[in-house]
């Protein structure tokens, strides 16, 4: 395949390299992934990635950080950009973007969380550090939760935020493995999660 070199401005190479090759394994799994094959595909010389990334087990790490720190931006921002909801609300509200993005980014919520990175692989040190403070920012939300009687008080924090987020886990390995196909119930399905997980509704006493 021919392909015409782009030119790129200083620190534009490396997002570009991340977004190609996030759509190269959505098209053909990791497998289909290779250092050459990215170069190629943007359109630069084959020792350019290198770079930027020593091998490719530190572009998928990357990649995953990427999506723990994009995942991260969006959920913690939901308290500020919707003020007017209860705890209760807020909490479904939680859930439903949780699920919406795996939705919407499943080869990166694959990366994030599968086996390709945290089991075959190497997660680098920022990885680490990044998923830390992405379950960090959960277990600290469920404290709160559990202060104001919104979840269960009855389990230590630490159990109920691993639980909770295995419940939501779940749902998202269900959809993006395609076991559970049915798009159409994606909304229903978080807000029962969510209406399972609180210890009462909302407006009960």
């Amino acid at each position: 395949m021919n392909q015409t070199k782009k030119h790129y401005h200083h620190g534009d190479l490396r997002q570009t390299l991340l977004d190609t090759a996030t759509a190269i394994i959505s098209e053909g799994g990791v497998d289909a992934l290779s250092m050459r094959k990215l170069a190629d595909h943007v359109g630069v010389s084959r020792t350019a990635p290198y770079h930027h990334f020593k091998d490719k087990n530190a572009l998928l790490c990357a990649i995953a950080e990427a999506g723990f720190k994009q995942h991260f931006e969006v959920v913690s921002l939901l308290p500020q950009q919707h003020p007017q909801l209860d705890k209760h609300a807020l909490f479904e509200l939680y859930v439903l973007s949780y699920i919406r993005f795996a939705d919407s980014n499943p080869e990166t919520y694959d990366l994030m969380f599968g086996k390709e990175i945290w089991k075959l692989g190497q997660p680098s040190e920022a990885l680490h550090a990044t998923s830390r403070q992405c379950f960090q920012h959960w277990l600290e939300w469920i404290e709160v939760l559990q202060t104001e009687k919104v979840l269960t008080d009855q389990h230590p924090t630490l159990r109920v935020a691993q639980a909770s987020w295995a419940t939501l886990h779940g749902l998202c390995r269900l959809l993006n493995d395609g076991i559970y196909v049915n798009r159409d119930d994606l909304e229903e399905m978080g807000k029962t999660a969510a209406a399972m997980l609180l210890k009462s509704p909302a407006g009960a006493d």
